[in-house]
């Protein structure tokens, strides 16, 4: 049920929320590629336009990001930091709340969705 939200509330979300097609990817990459790598024709760029946090559990404390980038993979993303890609999901409120880093290499967070 909460993915079925999710994919209504990210299809029908103003055209603001979504970011221009390749903004922010490294060099080299592109939407399409991202998509292929993935295995999900669906996958998007969002707009960094909203609150990005990584959960930091072991200090109950949340440290707040600023995205280059962020991919949604449907109720999963990753979000581009200066070089790192942190896995995340997007909230009911449009904000992402990321877990952990998974690297400086594109394709292996991709790899770990």
């Amino acid at each position: 049920m909460l993915v079925a939200v999710l994919n209504e509330w990210l299809w029908q979300a103003p055209a603001w929320d979504h970011a221009p097609v390749n903004a922010g990817l490294p060099a080299g990459w592109t939407i399409e590629r991202v998509r292929a790598l993935s295995g999900d024709p669906s996958a998007v760029s969002l707009s960094v336009d909203r609150l990005v946090v990584l959960d930091a559990a072991a200090q109950g404390d949340h440290e707040p990001l600023r995205p280059d980038v962020i991919l949604a993979f449907h109720e999963l993303c990753l979000v581009g930091d200066d070089g790192e890609w942190f896995m995340g999901q997007l909230d009911d409120d449009g904000s992402v709340i990321c877990w952990a880093s998974y690297g400086s290499d594109l394709a292996e967070a991709i790899r770990s969705l």
